[in-house]
């Protein structure tokens, strides 16, 4: 590789980095070759192996960015971790100093994400006690629940703050694939059938949907995709559009959601956009209001977007403008969509469910993974559900809010802190002093 000293025997990273013949290693090599090449990379190169928007003249203000990076080194591969869309590379500088090469690849292959930054430490989490140490951060407040799933009801072996409802950005998007499972076992819609991306529905990133023409046919199966395992925000609001805001609200009611009107009405995320960042007035008129009042302003929000990704900014889910549910929600919505999978004879629900876990989960142990992250402006979460080889179901929750985005960050911290806990054992060790079970009013969990 192109970061090995002439004669030197490559490091097991390296090694790793090298054999990954999967389009995210392939774009992984090409990353670092981008650090550590003599020369660097033209514009026309790099545009051509970002994703269209990039284009060439985003390339031309990337490159200065892009030699203070290449000043840093030169570099070391000491780690290389990929989970299907993602990856990062831990690199070390003459110094020693650790840096954290991220990308992220949308559905084509190509680079939607590209981000250098010095490593961050992410403490161990041996114990409850640890991850509680873990979170706590001035000016952010935090959420944890971590439960069991037993045919009477969830064995809960942490949890704090867990009845509290905060905003939980995408994991909205967990309601509208129950609300397309149902369509689906319904007979209203079929995995082969096909959604249209048109201006009125495009929304922001996260996701590649709204990069696609309009007009562009996607099948169901695959926009579900994509909902799921690129959190894709046009996707999800096709999918609003085509089922109803009714059905994705009913799904909230049947997943066990403690108090189904705190989601009604249930936001598509351009709706989400407009009313946070687009005409202000909206924001007190939104507060002021009551949910017939709140339809209402909604009727008046039809596409295209005017809100732009540079706009998003200040927090707003002080306000309620944003998906409010507790940890238990949360844990409700992925029992049930475990119920669901287990009900699909085709297999496609374990498919999408399964296809990103979020972290480097380790196979010989954890079977079945799912997985689901959202944000917003002073809003992070990340949520799992774990099934190891001898059938043992866990879930865990982690949340984050401040009244800034500063503190949180991008998600990398509270990513890196579930990874401890999962890779600790402590899901399974159930360590927690007093775990008591609790069975939720009217739902079932497996």
């Amino acid at each position: 590789m192109m970061i090995e000293a002439a004669g030197s025997v490559p490091s097991a990273a390296q090694a790793a980095l090298a054999a990954d013949g999967s389009p995210m290693g392939e774009a992984a090599r090409w990353a670092v070759n981008l650090l550590t090449a003599p020369d660097i990379a033209s514009d026309e190169e790099m545009a051509a192996r970002f994703m269209p928007t990039f284009g060439a003249g985003v390339a031309g203000k990337f490159s200065p960015t892009l030699r203070e990076w290449r000043a840093q080194g030169p570099y070391t591969v000491e780690d290389y971790q990929a989970v299907a869309h993602k990856s990062w590379v831990t690199l070390t500088g003459p110094a020693g100093e650790r840096h954290t090469l991220s990308l992220t690849l949308d559905s084509n292959g190509v680079i939607r994400i590209l981000t250098l930054r010095p490593e961050m430490a992410i403490p161990q989490t041996r114990t409850w006690d640890e991850l509680e140490e873990a979170l706590r951060i001035p000016g952010i407040e935090h959420s944890v629940l971590a439960a069991r799933l037993t045919p009477s009801g969830p064995v809960v072996l942490h949890e704090t703050d867990a009845d509290r409802p905060m905003a939980t950005g995408s994991a909205n998007k967990l309601y509208v694939m129950r609300a397309l499972i149902e369509a689906l076992e319904s007979g209203k819609i079929s995995w082969d059938d096909e959604v249209t991306v048109t201006p009125e529905l495009r929304s922001l990133p996260t996701g590649d949907m709204q990069d696609l023409p309009d007009g562009t046919r996607v099948s169901v199966r695959e926009t579900a995709h994509k909902m799921i395992v690129l959190s894709d925000n046009t996707a999800a609001d096709i999918f609003v559009d085509r089922l109803g805001r009714d059905a994705v609200e009913r799904a909230v009611a049947a997943s066990g959601h403690h108090d189904p009107a705190l989601m009604r009405p249930f936001l598509s995320s351009q709706e989400f956009f407009e009313l946070g960042w687009g005409a202000r007035e909206r924001r007190a008129e939104w507060t002021r209001r009551d949910e017939a009042g709140r339809r209402e302003m909604l009727r008046g929000i039809t596409g295209p977007m005017t809100v732009r990704g540079s706009d998003l900014g200040e927090t707003v889910h002080q306000l309620g403008i944003d998906w409010m549910m507790n940890a238990y929600d949360v844990l409700h919505v992925l029992a049930g969509l475990m119920e669901d999978s287990e009900r699909d004879t085709t297999g496609a629900v374990e498919r999408i469910l399964t296809a990103y876990p979020g972290i480097v989960a380790d196979p010989a142990i954890w079977g079945r993974v799912y997985f689901k992250a959202g944000s917003s402006p002073g809003v992070m979460m990340f949520c799992w559900l774990l099934q190891n080889r001898a059938g043992e179901t866990y879930v865990l929750v982690l949340r984050q809010m401040a009244d800034e985005q500063k503190p949180i960050g991008d998600g990398l911290y509270l990513r890196g802190v579930g990874a401890r806990v999962i890779e600790s054992g402590l899901l399974e060790s159930g360590a927690a002093v007093g775990a008591r079970a609790r069975q939720a009013d009217g739902v079932s969990t497996p």
